[in-house]
């Protein structure tokens, strides 16, 4: 792996991470017909799972960590 700020890397992944959670969250709600029907347990687990493999897709690289070690900062 390259040598980098793991400090930025991890902020930068985390947020990856959550907005990806949260998107797949509200997709899943909104497959539901009614508030009621929604079946929380395989919301939480499909959004977990999703922002866990947003973490490890981040392993390969991130534009906005790249462009600060571009830039100098």
């Amino acid at each position: 792996m390259k040598n980098r700020n793991w400090k930025n890397w991890w902020k930068a992944a985390g947020i990856r991470a959550v907005r990806t959670w949260a998107q797949t969250a509200l997709g899943a709600i909104g497959g539901a017909a009614l508030i009621r029907d929604v079946n929380w347990i395989a919301v939480l687990s499909a959004a977990t799972l999703a922002a866990g493999m947003s973490l490890l897709m981040s392993l390969k690289g991130l534009p906005e960590i790249e462009e600060e070690q571009n830039n100098g900062n």
